[in-house]
């Protein structure tokens, strides 16, 4: 099968031939004729697995020929960077076609997105949160919504996002509209909105197991934790290590271990949840351009991030959570291509690696690096014990706190002087009583 057996506008083939796409993938091929044909799709696809051309396709090809104007397509994802990832998809699938579209996430400014409301941007991709934003005012209406897409559903549960999905939901017009919603996994909550939300949808995938991308070799280092970092820098140095994704569980590990890695030469950027929008989408545009080897993140990262070409995903920390592990090490082998999937293990996470291995049917083969010394003594933490976090907090506090205390001594002190120059100001009386 072949994206010429869609049917799809030439304008559309155009494209895709122009980004190299030739044989659809398997979520793709299920899932383009029922969409581009009305119906409702419910399909459990895994990331990395060609997903957001099986929603954009069907879209494009429908708004293709209608008049401008007018938001007819929504799509929602549960993080800014996956929104902003399916609107450049969109831009690149629409090359040759005009139709227009904009994100709507937040961490940046509202007027442009207030603008794309306003002239009826043909595709919106929005986050839940700034969506609601948004409705708040009477530009943000949607009264021409034909299409609606739920992406990473399960993520968007996980977040806690159920509850403005169905705020956003109550908020678009009653109207029948095509509802596509995609899912990694169909957990009870997800299977009851589903049937919500769908007419009679066409089911795709749903009995799949959880399981890693085809294509990705899996392998666990047993490590001290205080070694976990020197032996990160001694992987980076093997043949066939391009580049590198690292996950972290907290942000505070991610800003030590890419402070780490920048003081042995290592070019490295980092995102998570502290860094502004602008800080995350530069450093993310930075690893795929190659200026940075090492990108590390937290799981912030580890759903709807496509990079091509990306050789080694590092779980420098070992997810608590299976489903995490299956999503992270999807980073690598994209789209049939291939990967590895590498994962520090300090003996205490053992177990939460054997959860991981049942979870995903297989035993992850232990690997140690011949040329490693793992009887040396770390000479740095990475983790600050939380006592001494706490005083650092406190005594930052108490300096910040200083600091206010002698700028407003020094603004009344400031204001007493202009008072007292008042005092002799031009027309008044220099004439001081004396007894």
């Amino acid at each position: 099968m072949s994206f010429p057996s869609f049917n799809l506008h030439p304008e559309l083939l155009r494209s895709l031939d122009t980004l190299g796409f030739a044989v659809p993938t398997p979520i793709q091929r299920d899932a383009i004729p029922p969409a581009c044909a009305g119906r409702d799709v419910l399909a459990c696809a895994m990331t990395g697995s060609g997903k957001t051309a099986a929603f954009l396709l069907p879209i494009l090809q429908r708004l293709i020929g209608k008049p401008r104007g007018v938001t007819r397509a929504l799509v929602l994802a549960p993080t800014r960077e996956l929104a902003a990832q399916i609107d450049e998809h969109r831009r690149q699938l629409t090359r040759f076609a005009r139709i227009g579209g904009a994100a709507v996430f937040g961490g940046v400014a509202m007027g442009p997105q207030e603008a794309a409301f306003r002239r009826g941007a043909d595709v919106l991709v929005a986050t839940p949160g700034r969506l609601l934003d948004h409705f708040q005012y009477p530009y943000a209406r949607l009264e021409g919504l034909a299409v609606l897409v739920l992406d990473e559903a399960d993520r968007m549960l996980d977040m806690g996002f159920l509850p403005d999905i169905r705020r956003v939901l109550k908020s678009l017009p009653a109207a029948r509209r095509q509802t596509l919603l995609f899912s990694a996994t169909l957990p009870p909550a997800i299977i009851a909105l589903a049937r919500e939300l769908l007419h009679d949808p066409v089911t795709i995938n749903v009995e799949r197991a959880a399981a890693p991308a085809v294509g990705i070799s899996h392998a666990a280092y047993p490590v001290a934790p205080e070694l976990k970092l020197p032996l990160l820098v001694e992987l980076l140095r093997q043949p066939g290590v391009r580049n590198m994704l690292v996950f972290t569980r907290t942000k505070h590990r991610a800003n030590r271990l890419a402070e780490g890695l920048a003081r042995r030469g290592v070019a490295v950027d980092r995102i998570h949840g502290n860094r502004s929008q602008a800080q995350r989408t530069q450093a993310l545009a930075a690893f795929k351009a190659g200026t940075f080897r090492v990108l590390v993140a937290t799981d912030i990262a580890a759903r709807g991030i496509d990079v091509t070409g990306l050789s080694h995903v590092v779980n420098f920390d070992v997810p608590k959570v299976p489903d995490d592990y299956i999503h992270r090490v999807g980073r690598t082998a994209r789209m049939e291509a291939l990967g590895d999937a590498v994962t520090l293990v300090a003996p205490a996470e053992e177990a939460d690696l054997r959860s991981i291995e049942r979870a995903v049917g297989t035993r992850i083969a232990r690997v140690t690096l011949p040329a490693f010394d793992y009887t040396a003594r770390a000479t740095e933490r990475l983790e600050v014990p939380l006592v001494e976090r706490i005083a650092a907090i406190r005594a930052r506090k108490a300096e910040e706190r200083a600091r206010s205390r002698a700028s407003a001594e020094r603004r009344i002190q400031g204001t007493d002087r202009a008072r007292g120059s008042n005092y002799f100001a031009p027309g008044r009386s220099r004439t001081v009583a004396t007894r």
